[in-house]
């Protein structure tokens, strides 16, 4: 099994890892492509990187660090993203099994297996470099990457990060009220907990999923599972 997390916008500073090394990381079919945005990314200065970004001065530190992406500290994946979701997962009290079952989406690495060791870096999926999208940049190399992989997948992912790369086989899950209505502030908090419940227990099909004790599913449409909480 392997699960996709989504990326998040707040990342933990700094690391006590080497600099970043391409060939150490997952997926090593993606690496063209994420030399090429690395590049690109490298090419704006701070001031220009912030309007490309699209953030405030408040987080100037975020676009310098984008300077420093094959020089800077590194460290894995899962204590790089922080945020609701990862808070959720609590990586440091999982087991190993559990770490060799997830991967995170990126704008900037595709994906990436929860060990490898990546930099801090700042930019969005929804982001265009040199006025190309994120997903013209990673064409259908991600959806390949993944389909190569022999396993079952849960895709945790937001939809705009879906789009960097589908996997059409994969489960994805929906996150809704009582109501029927769909969980919006809360919906990575709660993916969080599911990943954290079901990574490292050989989980093998939706069935699998649908006996996850702890949690109330009110339907499958094709691949997707509807969560209630």
């Amino acid at each position: 099994m392997l699960i996709i997390l989504p990326p998040s916008e707040t990342k933990a500073f700094g690391g006590d890892g080497a600099p970043l090394d391409f060939e150490s990381l997952s997926f090593p079919s993606l690496n063209p492509n994420r030399k090429e945005i690395v590049d690109v990314l490298q090419q704006y200065d701070v001031d220009e990187a912030m309007k490309v970004l699209k953030i405030s001065e408040a987080l100037r530190a975020e676009a310098e660090e984008n300077t420093k992406l094959t020089t800077g500290p590194t460290m894995p994946a899962l204590y790089r993203y922080t945020g609701v979701l990862y808070d959720a997962l609590d990586a440091k009290t999982l087991s190993d099994k559990a770490w060799d079952q997830l991967a995170i989406g990126s704008a900037l690495f595709g994906v990436v297996r929860a060990r490898d060791m990546i930099p801090f870096y700042r930019l969005s999926g929804g982001t265009k470099l040199h006025d190309a999208t994120m997903k013209s940049r990673w064409g259908k190399s991600i959806t390949e990457a993944l389909n190569a992989e022999d396993d079952f997948i849960i895709d945790l992912r937001s939809g705009t990060y879906q789009t960097l790369g589908k996997v059409k086989d994969a489960v994805t899950v929906r996150v809704e009220n009582s109501e029927g209505k769909v969980i919006s502030h809360f919906n990575k908090f709660y993916k969080g907990q599911l990943a954290r419940e079901i990574a490292g227990k050989g989980i093998s099909s939706i069935d699998d999923i649908l006996a996850t004790p702890g949690f109330h599913f009110k339907e499958v449409n094709g691949n997707q599972i509807t969560m209630v909480v």
